[in-house]
């Protein structure tokens, strides 16, 4: 199971992308590609039901952690970190007596129960941040004040000096699986492989950046057209559909030579990091050929949810904490080892195109990433156009590797169907039409149910209103069917009602947006934390005190005995 890190939906080579991504189209090419596949908007739920096939509520990451609302923290749902009611994906098949491997980022808990070592991985080599520099052990926001934390085996680690994270990413894992290769009769394997690519920094090898140097210097309105264009040549969109029309917050016409120049640079870096991601997958799959392995293995390859539009440095506060931690943003070096590039919201929502939105958004463009399978068992060639979601990847797998009678089972069933059926034929589906599927991150909330799907689009963009689209024929999400269909509106209503009560949704204030409440848990962690400081201080100049008080008077009695 490869997982890109805010990749969106037309990124890859094989969705219409102009970034070269050869190895990645090469798993397409002999398998299933699909074009319905839908996950959270944030990434810990989506990794948190990648893993289990259990609704993220359930698992106990309904939200981002470091931005969920302080009221939230903690209650059912919103530990954030795996339940131990839960069973992964690598303790099901380590019962059925596979080897089990985790390399990149788990963001699940760093905790003794809650870490991949002690969810059924083997070996681990693990971040569990939401991001991290590509080049160093360094925070890549200023609501970090420690190093990421980077985990070998369970215990606290650093990092090589040559490290660049999609290497050593390819590295470690190779390692990991050709140390049992060796044994005299090997077991099976799992294998869990989290890319930092293309979470912030964006950052990418020179010689990657440098193929793309002129690529975006049309703009992001252009790279939208190309992109829906491509889609629809790849045929993972309706040729018949119209793309998305969010409108831009800024022309690129209107900027200066200097600010094109730089805008084009940054998304150059973005196609370079996706570049050296396929390169490093690549390195994984010759391996994995040349030990006589890939035939017998099925490669899973996807995003966790859509491309990153947040702009950290357009604040004061990100300008002065790079320059203390060793961040630049100049031209010539952007993309390189202490340099800091950012797509921003304009060129993210190309990245999503021809949908609508991008991370963080319940709008397709957030949920709606790539899906590539093939492998044994996946006998069909192409796009399969079921609907899919996060959940239904367990159940596969275990289909897939003939275990879902022999594994061990949680609290909560596995709520995912299998996609088996969709593998073996394109043109069937996989969840029946009747069926409400619903989700729920931060506010943003819906249900899917047969080609209707209601959603409820809240901050930063979003106006919170619940709208009804067709996206089966209309994924852009252009045309709101709310107001032409009432009663189907109120069934599906009531559908996400029974959903939010059935898995524990607690709803964030009409004010929430994840940027303001990564700022307010920031604030209230810091001054908390030195509230313990100083209350620890405290306690200490007590005891302190008592202590002298005690050896005068001891003194006293000594001097002037009764």
């Amino acid at each position: 199971m490869v997982v890109a890190d805010d990749v969106g939906f037309s990124d890859f080579g094989a969705y219409g992308s102009e970034i070269r991504t050869p190895h990645i189209d090469a798993i397409a090419a002999n398998g299933v590609r699909f074009s319905n596949f839908h996950v959270s908007p944030m990434c810990s739920p989506t990794r948190a039901m990648l893993l289990t096939g259990v609704d993220s509520h359930l698992a106990g990451v309904a939200s981002l952690y470091v931005a969920t609302p302080l009221h939230h923290r903690g209650q059912p749902g919103y530990e954030g970190e795996l339940r131990t009611d839960v069973v992964t994906i690598a303790t099901r098949l380590s019962a059925a007596g596979y080897r089990t491997y985790l390399s990149g980022k788990w963001n699940l808990g760093s905790t003794a129960s809650s870490l991949p070592s002690a969810r059924g991985f083997d070996r681990t080599f693990a971040l569990d941040a939401t991001g991290a520099d590509n080049y160093e052990k360094k925070p890549y926001l200023p609501i970090y004040d420690e190093p990421p934390p980077w985990f070998a085996d369970g215990e606290p680690t650093d990092l090589p000096e040559d490290f660049y994270s999609s290497e050593h990413l390819v590295d470690t894992l190779v390692d990991f699986i050709d140390a049992d290769q060796a044994a005299a009769n090997p077991s099976p394997f799992f294998a869990y492989l989290g890319f930092q690519a293309v979470h912030l920094p964006v950052q990418a090898p020179r010689e990657f950046t440098e193929r793309y140097v002129g690529t975006y210097d049309e703009g992001w309105a252009a790279l939208r057209r190309a992109r829906h264009q491509g889609a629809v040549a790849a045929g993972v969109f309706p040729a018949t559909a119209p793309p998305a029309n969010t409108p831009e917050q800024a022309d690129w016409e209107a900027l200066t030579p200097d600010e094109k120049a730089f805008a084009a640079k940054n998304m150059a870096v973005n196609a370079g990091m996706l570049e050296a991601m396929d390169h490093h997958f690549g390195r994984l799959v010759d391996y994995l050929t040349g030990a006589g392995l890939a035939e017998n293995t099925v490669f899973v390859v996807l995003s966790d949810n859509g491309p990153e539009a947040g702009d950290p440095a357009a604040s004061a506060i990100f300008d002065s904490w790079a320059e203390d931690v060793g961040y630049r943003r100049d031209l010539a070096t952007l993309g390189e080892r202490g340099s800091y590039a950012i797509i921003g919201p304009h060129f993210a929502r190309a990245a999503a195109a021809p949908l609508a939105y991008y991370k963080f958004h319940g709008g397709e463009g957030g949920i709606r990433v790539p899906l590539i399978m093939s492998g044994p068992g996946v006998q069909a060639r192409g796009v399969a156009a079921a609907f899919a979601h996060a959940t239904d990847i367990v159940p596969t797998l275990l289909e897939l590797t003939g275990t879902s009678d022999t594994t061990p089972a949680g609290k909560h069933p596995i709520t995912g169907l299998s996609l088996a059926p969709a593998l073996r034929d394109l043109a069937a589906s996989v969840h029946p039409a009747d069926a409400a599927i619903g989700f729920e991150t931060a506010g943003h909330a819906g249900v899917f149910k047969g080609a209707l799907k209601l959603v409820r689009v809240g901050a930063p963009e979003g106006d919170g209103r619940w709208r009804l689209f067709n996206i089966q024929e209309d994924p852009g999400e252009t045309r709101d069917l709310a107001a032409a269909e009432p009663e189907r509106l109120a069934q599906m209503l009531a559908d996400y009602q029974a959903y939010a009560e059935r898995v524990g949704v607690r709803e964030v204030p009409a004010s929430y947006s994840p940027g303001r409440q990564l700022l307010i848990n920031y604030l209230f962690d810091r001054t908390m934390a030195n509230l313990a400081w100083w209350v620890a201080g405290a306690g200490v100049g007590i005891v302190l005190i008592a202590a002298l008080v005690r050896l005068i008077r001891q003194r006293r009695t000594q001097l002037n005995p009764r």
